[in-house]
């Protein structure tokens, strides 16, 4: 497994522990770290720091986007794990311009496989290529406007 599909899966876990325990966005990473750094190993802290505090800092936005494409469900009733991979990957989609986003899907199916279900991974690859696609059709208001066309 890459440094940076271990910083994502350390970024999901963050993200995870945010969204049940609505935490001080200060204390997620920090506590991250000093509960888990040890048995994350070599890690790149910093991508993962910036994609789970990234996320959270855009919350509404992203979920505005996944709320678009995800009909007939609500972000609350998505499993927890499904929802953040969604997130995460979201959130590199709009601001992490070093990484195609076909790499960013496969990355967040990877991810789906080893902590969700088979139905899951189906679930968030039509979510994102659907939001990929609007991206690249820039049908995408809002914070998409800053990403890369």
């Amino acid at each position: 497994m890459g440094a940076r599909r271990k910083a994502r899966i350390c970024a999901l876990q963050m993200l995870f522990q945010y969204d049940i325990a609505r935490q001080p966005v200060a204390d997620v990473a920090r506590g991250y770290w000093d509960a888990f750094g040890e048995e994350a190993g070599d890690v790149d802290r910093e991508f993962a720091d910036k994609l789970a505090l990234g996320a959270i800092s855009n919350l509404d936005e992203i979920d505005k986007l996944i709320k678009r494409r995800a009909e007939h469900w609500r972000i609350q009733r998505m499993a927890v794990v499904d929802r953040n991979i969604l997130r995460l990957a979201i959130y590199e989609f709009l601001f992490e311009s070093d990484t195609p986003r076909t790499v960013i899907i496969n990355e967040a199916l990877e991810i789906a496989r080893k902590f969700s279900t088979f139905e899951a991974t189906q679930f968030i690859n039509g979510i994102l290529d659907a939001i990929k696609h609007d991206l690249e059709q820039g049908t995408i208001a809002s914070i998409a406007t800053n990403s890369r066309t």
